[in-house]
């Protein structure tokens, strides 16, 4: 029991990083990219899912995320993104996954590489347009429990969730051990990405197709708030899961389906 709890909650959080690479620049592949207050095996139960279709699978983890020591001082947004751009290369076809924060990550890579990119599917995350970043859209966002939460340390560029909020607003909806577990395990989110805005045009990231997945449940980036970003953008399609703001721990299985659906 301890070591499902374990993995579970590391599922959430993660601690470590996972890069799943092919040889043929021209296949489809499905890059993920975590969130804020979490790491690239936020996807780990996602993972084998997707590749048992025989999907090949990118999973980056980003900057001082995890296992990461890189020094929060060198850390900017652009760093997330060439990061990204980094472990897709040369590839084509690509079908770019966001959760929370990551989605302005996979929203300004794909303004910066449209020709490589098939899709975007924004799980839980920010959709923005020109000029937002998650701190100027999360003001938009009365309903999230993240505020009341939330501590900026300056000195050393940091964001702190309270510990005794995390659970309720990551993981509402996993068991007691699993709450507990990343309460205690959750590490400062480096700042200076969370305020830098993004800068997108229409020709570019306008010319993508995207797809959001909404979490019914969400305390972190609210519904109604989800609802509001994918009535003022041009979305394709829209899927609905009754979870909390992480669905790749509590129902992995519905979001590997709908990522299979949409890589097809």
């Amino acid at each position: 029991m301890k070591t499902t709890i374990i993995m579970m909650a590391m599922s959430v959080l993660g601690f470590t990083a996972q890069a799943q690479k092919t040889t043929n620049k021209n296949a489809k592949t499905i890059v993920l990219v975590h969130g804020a207050w979490s790491d690239a095996s936020s996807w780990d139960a996602v993972i084998p899912l997707l590749k048992a279709q025989g999907e090949e699978v990118i999973n980056v983890n980003l900057a001082g995320h995890g296992k990461d020591t890189t020094s929060f001082a060198g850390i900017t947004f652009q760093t997330y993104v060439d990061q990204v751009k980094a472990a897709i290369g040369t590839r084509t076809n690509i079908v770019l996954v966001g959760h929370s924060f990551g989605g302005l990550v996979i929203s300004q890579v794909a303004e910066e590489i449209p020709a490589q990119v098939k899709e975007l599917i924004f799980l839980a995350a920010a959709l923005p347009h020109d000029g937002d970043s998650l701190l100027a859209l999360a003001k938009q966002d009365p309903a999230s429990h993240i505020g009341k939460s939330l501590t900026i340390d300056q000195e050393h560029g940091a964001a702190i969730i309270a510990k005794d909020a995390v659970a309720d607003i990551f993981a509402a909806d996993a068991s007691q051990q699993v709450q507990e577990y990343i309460a205690a395990n959750i590490k400062p989110e480096p700042l200076a990405p969370l305020a830098k805005p993004v800068h997108l045009t229409e020709k570019n990231f306008g010319s993508i197709k995207k797809v959001y997945i909404h979490t019914v449940n969400d305390h972190a980036i609210s519904y109604p708030a989800q609802q509001y970003m994918v009535k003022a953008s041009k979305v394709a399609k829209v899927y609905t899961l009754q979870s909390s703001h992480t669905p790749f721990i509590s129902m992995p299985d519905k979001l590997a389906a709908i990522l299979l659906a949409e890589s097809k």
